[in-house]
């Protein structure tokens, strides 16, 4: 007989100790923003070899619409909600508007990209001449030269949260913490969210990793990996994977395993990442920086800039004007959190829904109420051998995972988080009509005893059904979801804004470009010699007592 599963007393106490405050609303609500990306491919489902259309605006100024790596790789910004459904109004209108100004192309509804024709098919992004449009493009120049392009061009959704800061007020003063101040203590107990994340965000790979296959033509031929197996004549796949773009295929870099940031406090995370864009790297110092002329990375150390490092999650905070992220993380502390192991969903439209982000909220809110110790170098090591265990075999029905030393299926133990994260939930539903949180668990629960049902083997699923061939049921949903995204309406006020941002995004790119002053060698040299600099106004004290 199975034992009930049982909660930590001390997560009950909190959510009974903040119910009352949510429910008169004086704890306010969470805060979210939604970033998706998607490549634009043509009718062969092929990556677009065109520029960025004109009609969408200028992409290294429009607040919007811009674009990743790849000059095909669209990526939409929406603004901060507070509802989650009113982001995803958003992110539709952003959609409608762009098919209204696509001539025979879609945007891809996969993770991981359509067919390509070598290392070249993925054009590097333009982002004009002005000095910083020239960084931007000389970084993906350097990923390049680093990684090469194709895995530049994967495709995912980024979602980011905030706690409101009245929660964070009613925190403090339950832990009787109000002697330390409220930015220390805010950004200490965001890094407490982030390391008890980083031990379970494995469950987030296993309901919603989408990209158990690639296209044959995203590796070098003869390079073919032991775990995938033939489906078709041009598609791999792995029969138990769930998210081969969080796969040693997908995002990797091996120079930067050596950092081990496991997000123990802000002053070792900021001092790592300034350590490694200060640090050459004897493999990149040969590759060149600026040869005859010519770019070809910002230049030879482990990150070019911060933004290079990759991580699952992510402590962010809004960098003012010649700040680097790490510099306004260290002026200002931690203001939201990025989540940045999501696959798009390519049987939505959007890539995205209200379940899931109810769902991640709950999760986030867990983690933070949770407690959660440092990590130790060895912890770390098995962190990561949990997350690469379900993101290649994750419905495996023999798989078993290192939960506190103990063999553990995914199953299991997702049960048990569940259980704990269904006390976070009535506090997160005490500030809402109905029960959105709770219902979002009850939906995706079935996931963990029938693997049947996670969006992989969905993938998986329809791909058997459909010849095997992923590009072709990548490209044939893409045409679907464009004709459903084409008739629907926007708001009109939005519709007007896009509109007007055309211009305006177009004119303020001009700007920049007109009002540089300096040659681009000193533009970086100015550049790199402040990001050097500390901005830290005072220690954390209370990362002693974690």
């Amino acid at each position: 007989m199975t034992e009930p599963l049982t909660v930590p007393s001390a997560l009950t106490a909190q959510v009974e100790r903040l119910l009352p405050s949510a429910r008169l609303g004086r704890l306010g609500r969470l805060r979210r923003g939604l970033e998706k990306e998607g490549l634009r491919v043509d009718a062969n489902g092929q990556i677009a070899q065109t520029p960025h259309p004109h009609a969408l605006g200028s992409k290294l100024t429009h607040p919007h619409i811009t674009t990743d790596y790849s000059e095909s790789l669209l990526e939409y910004i929406t603004p901060v909600y507070s509802q989650p459904g009113e982001a995803l109004c958003f992110l539709s209108d952003l959609h409608t508007f762009t098919y209204h100004h696509l001539e025979n192309e879609w945007i891809w509804p996969g993770s991981m990209p359509s067919r390509l024709s070598g290392n070249d098919s993925v054009p590097i992004a333009d982002y004009g001449s002005s000095n910083v449009g020239t960084m931007k493009h000389v970084y993906r120049k350097g990923l390049d030269m680093r990684y090469g392009r194709i895995m530049q061009a994967i495709a995912g959704v980024h979602y980011n949260v905030s706690l409101p800061d009245d929660m964070w007020h009613a925190l403090r003063e339950m832990e009787k913490a109000t002697n330390i101040p409220f930015n220390d203590y805010r950004s200490t107990r965001y890094f407490g969210m982030i390391r008890h994340f980083r031990r379970h965000s494995w469950l987030l790979l296993y309901l919603f990793g989408a990209s158990p296959a690639i296209d044959k033509s995203f590796l070098p031929a003869g390079n073919v990996p032991d775990k995938l197996q033939s489906l078709s004549d041009d598609t791999y796949f792995a029969p138990y994977a769930t998210t081969l773009r969080m796969s040693d295929l997908g995002y990797q870099n091996k120079v930067q395993s050596q950092l081990k940031i496991c997000f123990n406090s802000l002053s070792n995370y900021v001092n790592t990442l300034r350590h490694a864009i200060s640090s050459p790297w004897p493999d990149y110092e040969a590759m060149g920086v600026n040869v005859d002329g010519e770019w070809r990375q910002l230049n030879a150390n482990i990150l070019q800039i911060e933004n290079e490092y990759y991580s699952d999650i992510r402590p962010k905070r809004v960098a003012k004007h010649n700040e680097t992220p790490s510099q306004a993380l260290e002026a200002r502390g931690v203001e939201y959190i990025e989540v940045r192991c999501l696959d798009l969903n390519p049987f939505d439209p959007l890539g995205v829904n209200e379940v899931q982000m109810r769902f991640v909220d709950t999760f986030l809110m867990w983690c933070l109420l949770s407690d959660s110790p440092w990590i130790s170098d060895e912890e770390c090591d098995r962190l990561d051998d949990n997350r690469r265990w379900v993101v290649e075999r994750g419905r495996d029905p023999e798989l078993k995972l290192f939960n506190h030393g103990k063999p553990t299926s995914v199953s299991e133990w997702g049960e048990q988080i569940f259980a704990e994260m269904g006390e976070v939930a009535r506090l997160l539903d005490g500030v809402e009509e109905g029960t959105p949180h709770a219902e979002a668990l009850a939906s995706l629960a079935p996931r963990l005893s029938d693997p049947s049902l996670t969006p992989s083997a969905q993938v998986l699923e329809r791909l058997k059904e459909n010849g095997g061939s992923l590009s072709d049921l990548m490209l044939s949903l893409a045409q679907e979801q464009a004709e459903q995204l084409k008739a629907a309406p926007m708001q009109r006020c939005r519709e007007a804004l896009l509109a007007q941002l055309i211009e305006t995004s177009h004119q303020q790119q001009h700007d920049i470009e007109a009002a540089d002053q300096e040659t681009f060698s000193e533009f970086l040299q100015v550049y790199f010699t402040k990001a050097r600099e500390s901005r830290a106004l005072s220690a954390l004290p209370f990362e002693a007592h974690q």
